[in-house]
């Protein structure tokens, strides 16, 4: 039992880094990044083509790849999601769906249909293991990726709590149209929140390469799972979505404990769950707003 909780919290810390860009888009401009998991799988490709082909060693490619969809990410906000924004709420959802269709067969396209990994590049730590105490072995690989996901998420909050680029990034969420008359560039913040995301997205491309291997249409199923963390968790804050993360695997490892298929079904439960609970905290609220209004 001990060993099946100290692995869900390390699945957690996966599922935490997979979750981060996708929450902090959220959280700071209102936009549900559909090609969320396609961008991650993306910069895979591009940590392959640094590490693989080029030769550059995984801790210098990181920043390097990191950097390329900082840039990428201004871009696609410049070019993309600042014009989708400005009209109904669907178009930054139909633009991302149609973003993510486009770049899994561009992938598949120039890539192909087979698996690659980043585990050759890491050598012995993509399987080697630590004891702890009562004789407990887990690996050294999910111990570090928790640890990035904290270290990523706790960066993340100091930069919207205590810079000035988070309060403006917090101002721009807040109110657009206020924001700029107070001399803030709203366009430029986004741009760069935008490709915060992104850059966040190469430390999960990062972790899902060394822990497994990817094909060019993987990041729906890596959608899948930042989104149920997030609902689980809630999007208020980062450190609530790292909680969900943990609170999904903990789902998935129970459903895992049932049945030998039911890994998958536990995650999906408590992502239904967590969406009828919200859902009626919602009734709840508009029902105790519309007796206080029909009493005033």
């Amino acid at each position: 039992m001990s060993a099946q909780i100290i692995n869900a919290v390390l699945l957690g810390g996966y599922y935490a880094v997979l979750a981060t860009g996708l929450a902090f888009m959220f959280s700071v401009m209102n936009i549900i990044n559909l090609a969320h998991g396609s961008l991650i799988i993306l910069s895979a490709y591009g940590l392959y083509i640094a590490g693989h082909m080029l030769g550059i060693p995984l801790a210098l490619a990181v920043p390097l790849v990191c950097a390329v969809m900082f840039g990428l990410g201004c871009l696609l906000y410049r070019g993309v999601l600042a014009r989708a924004s400005a009209g109904s709420e669907l178009l930054p959802l139909l633009a991302t769906f149609g973003l993510a269709i486009i770049l899994d067969n561009l992938l598949f396209q120039v890539f192909g249909a087979d698996t690659l990994s980043l585990a050759p590049l890491v050598g012995d730590l993509s399987w080697a293991s630590v004891e702890l105490p009562g004789d407990i072995w887990v690996g050294q690989l999910s111990v570090y990726i928790l640890i990035a996901a904290v270290a990523v998420i706790g960066v993340l909050e100091v930069i919207l709590r205590r810079t000035a680029l988070g309060h403006r990034i917090q101002a721009v969420s807040q109110d657009r149209a206020t924001a700029a008359l107070l001399g803030i560039d709203t366009g430029r913040t986004a741009a760069i929140a935008t490709g915060l995301a992104l850059a966040v997205g190469v430390i999960a491309a990062a972790a899902l390469g060394l822990r497994s291997a990817w094909g060019p249409y993987a990041g729906a199923a890596q959608l899948l799972f930042a989104f149920e963390a997030i609902v689980i968790g809630g999007a208020g804050s980062l450190w609530r979505v790292l909680a969900g993360a943990m609170l999904l695997a903990f789902a998935q490892s129970a459903g895992a404990a049932v049945h030998p298929q039911g890994f998958l079904i536990g995650g999906h439960l408590a992502f239904l769950v967590a969406v009828f609970w919200r859902l009626q905290a919602w009734r709840d609220r508009l029902s105790a707003l519309g007796s206080a209004r029909t009493a005033a």
